[in-house]
C-alpha cells in the first residue's frame, strides 16, 4: 500500500496536539495521529480548568509572578512572559470555537487555585479539559487539511542527515515510514511510570521517550508534581479531586479531624501542589509509620451544596459510583502523581534540538513550569505553545523513504510466554519507581529503584519479540499481520515506560538536593548551586547553565513572533 505523506505529522491527540493542528498554516498537509480515539487524553482529564489573566482585576503581570514563584527559580522568564501575555488571545479563541466555559452574569466565571493571587481560572464544571478537547476535535474533523489516524501507534521517530524525517507507524499489518518534514509530539506525559497516578492508561510518555532515542536533549526529568488530592479507596482509579475543590473553600483533615496543613505551611490547603502533597505524606508518615496504605480526608462542608452540584458534577458522580456522598461525609483522599515539568527541550517556537522536531504540551520542557507547575497553567501551555506553530516554516523536503520491496520484510511473531512477561513489568515497574522516586526520596531507595529497572530492562532486552521489532525498526519495515494490536502496543509501552523510568531515577539522583516537585529526604535544602537545569542527551547528564534570573517584573509585551 502506498504510505501516506504530509508536509506534518502532529503525534497525539490531547489539547496540545489539536490545537497545534488547528493552529498550523491553513496550506499544510497534516496527519493527526493517536493511538486511541481523537477525545482520548490526559486533557480530556483535567478538571479544574485554564488559568488566564483576562480580568481588570487582575494582569499577565500577577500571573508572571505567580508562575515564578511556584516554579522555585528554574522558570524562564521569557518563556512565561510569552505564556501569560498570549493567555488572553487563546482563550478568546476556544470561545470562540465552541469551547461552554461557565459564567456568571454572561461573564466567564473564574475560580481561585492554590498560589494564585487572583481568581483567574476559567472551568466547564468540573471537566474542563473534556469541554476543551471535544470541541476542539469537533473542529479538527472539520478542516479538510487534517486527515486523523485513530488507534493507529507510532513505535519510533525516523532521522536521517540530522534531522527528524518522518516517523514508523503501526499501519494495519504493516510497520513503514511516514515521511515529513515536521514532526510535532504532542504525546502528554508519563504518569503511568508510577504505580499511584491519576493520569490515564495512555500516558506512557511515548514521545519523550522516542525523543530521547532519537538523540533529543531532555530537560528536568526529576521534576514530577504529584497532586494532594487524588480518590482513595480500595478498587477504584485514582480518580482526581480537582484543586479547585479546595480553591471553592473544601477543608483538609485528618482521622481526628484536625485541619492539618496549616501545620506544614501558612497557606493551609492552598499552599504550591508540592508542599500540600508533603504534607500529607509526612502527616500519615507521623501517624502510621506508613504512608502508602493510609489517606487523609477533603471536607467539602465549608461549601453551599447548590455550589458543589453546579461545580463538580462529575466528582459527585464519581464519588457516589464508590460509595461517597461528598454531601454528608468527607472524601479518602491521598497524594498521586499527576503532571510531569520536565519533557523535551524546547525553545519558544516549540522547536526541540533536532531539527524537524517539535514538541508541545507536557511532553515539552518549554521553561514555564520550572521545578514545580503552577496550577491550571498547563492547559494554557498547551495552547499557547501550540499556537507558536502557526509561524512554522518548513525547509527541506525528506529524504527518500526507505523503500519496503527492496527485501522481505520481517514477520514478526510475539510468543504468548513473552506476551505474559511484559505484563508483568508492567505490573512491576510503576511499583518500583514509585517507593524509589516518588513523593519523597533519597540516595538508597534510588539505587535500589534503579537496580531494579535495569533488571527489567535486561529482561525485557532479551525476549525473541524485542529482537525482531527491532530489527523491524532498523530497516523501518516489517509485516505484524501475525501480531494482536494490543499486544504491540503493550510492548511499545513498556519499552517506553522502561526508558522514562531509568530516565526520572537517574535524574532524581543526579540533583542533590530538594527544589519543587524533586524531595529528598538526605539532601532536604533547596540549593543556590543547583539553580540549574538537569540537561540528559543519551546517556549523558550535565548541569545547565544558571537560567536567566527575573523579578515580578515580566519583560515587554510582545507580538509573539519569538
Amino acid at each position: 500500500m502506498p504510505v501516506p505523506t504530509f508536509d506534518v505529522l502532529v503525534i497525539g491527540s490531547g489539547a496540545a496536539g489539536l490545537y497545534a493542528a488547528l493552529c498550523l498554516p491553513s496550506d499544510y498537509q497534516v496527519g493527526l495521529i493517536t493511538k486511541d480515539v481523537l477525545s482520548q487524553s490526559a486533557s480530556d482529564w483535567a478538571q479544574g480548568g485554564i488559568a488566564a489573566a483576562i480580568t481588570t482585576e487582575d494582569s499577565p503581570r500577577l500571573h508572571f509572578a505567580d508562575t515564578l514563584q511556584a516554579g522555585a527559580g528554574l522558570c524562564d522568564p521569557a518563556a512565561v512572559d510569552l505564556l501569560v501575555q498570549q493567555g488572553a488571545d487563546c482563550i478568546n479563541s476556544l470561545v470562540e470555537f465552541g469551547v461552554p466555559f461557565d459564567r456568571t452574569e454572561g461573564q466567564l466565571a473564574l475560580t481561585l487555585e492554590a498560589a494564585h493571587s487572583r481568581k483567574r481560572v476559567l472551568h466547564a464544571a468540573d471537566a474542563t479539559g473534556r469541554a476543551v478537547v471535544s470541541t476542539l476535535a469537533h473542529t479538527v474533523r472539520q478542516r479538510p487539511n487534517i486527515a486523523v489516524f485513530e488507534h493507529t501507534l507510532v513505535l519510533e521517530l525516523w532521522c536521517q542527515a540530522n534531522r527528524c524525517q518522518g516517523a514508523i507507524v503501526a499501519d494495519q499489518d504493516t510497520l513503514a515510514c511516514w515521511p515529513a518534514p515536521a514532526i510535532v509530539l504532542a504525546t502528554g506525559g508519563g504518569g503511568q511510570v508510577f504505580a499511584q497516578t491519576t493520569n490515564p492508561p495512555a500516558s506512557t510518555g511515548d514521545g519523550v521517550a522516542m525523543a530521547w532515542r532519537a538523540g533529543a536533549q531532555l530537560r528536568d526529568l526529576e521534576f514530577f508534581q504529584f497532586h494532594p488530592t487524588a480518590l482513595k479507596i480500595a478498587g477504584a482509579p485514582r480518580f482526581l479531586i480537582s484543586e479547585a475543590v479546595r480553591g471553592e473553600g473544601a477543608h483538609l483533615i485528618d482521622a481526628n479531624g484536625h485541619r492539618f496543613a496549616f501545620d506544614y505551611h501558612p497557606q493551609g490547603e492552598l499552599a504550591p501542589r508540592d508542599v500540600v502533597s508533603r504534607a500529607i505524606y509526612q502527616h500519615l508518615t507521623q501517624q502510621s509509620g506508613s504512608s502508602s496504605d493510609d489517606c487523609v480526608w477533603l471536607d467539602l462542608s465549608p461549601i453551599a451544596p447548590e455550589r458543589i452540584r453546579y461545580r463538580f458534577p462529575n466528582i459527585i458522580k464519581v464519588c457516589q459510583k464508590w460509595g461517597i456522598d461528598p454531601y454528608q461525609q468527607p472524601i479518602p483522599v491521598s497524594p498521586a502523581a499527576h503532571y510531569w515539568m520536565g519533557g523535551i527541550t524546547t525553545d519558544r517556537h516549540s522547536s526541540s534540538t533536532i531539527p524537524g522536531l517539535y514538541a508541545v504540551g507536557e511532553a515539552a520542557s518549554t521553561g514555564v513550569h520550572g521545578a514545580n507547575r503552577l496550577a491550571s497553567n498547563s492547559l494554557l501551555e498547551c495552547l499557547v505553545y501550540g499556537r507558536q506553530l502557526q509561524h512554522l516554516q518548513l525547509s527541506q523536503p525528506p529524504h527518500d523513504v526507505p523503500i519496503a520491496h527492496q527485501q522481505a520484510a520481517l514477520t514478526v511473531h510475539l510468543p504468548p510466554m513473552e506476551v505474559q512477561t511484559l505484563h508483568q513489568i508492567r505490573d512491576e515497574l510503576p511499583e518500583w519507581v514509585w517507593h524509589g522516586a516518588g513523593i519523597s526520596r533519597d540516595g538508597q531507595t534510588l539505587t535500589t529503584a534503579s537496580q531494579a529497572i535495569a533488571r527489567l530492562q535486561s529482561t525485557f532486552d532479551g525476549l525473541s519479540m524485542t529482537q525482531q521489532l527491532l530489527t523491524c525498526l532498523q530497516t523501518s519495515q516489517g509485516d505484524i499481520s501475525q501480531v494482536d494490536p494490543q499486544d504491540l502496543r503493550l510492548w511499545s509501552e513498556t519499552r517506553n515506560l522502561l526508558n522514562l523510568a531509568h530516565l526520572i531515577v537517574t535524574s532524581a539522583a543526579f540533583r542533590t538536593e530538594s527544589r519543587g516537585g524533586h524531595y529528598r529526604t538526605d539532601f532536604p535544602e533547596t540549593s543556590a548551586d543547583w539553580q540549574v537545569h538537569t540537561l540528559v542527551q543519551g546517556d549523558r547528564w550535565e548541569r545547565s547553565a544558571p537560567p536567566q534570573q527575573s523579578t515580578s517584573t515580566p519583560p515587554a509585551p510582545h507580538d509573539g513572533s519569538s
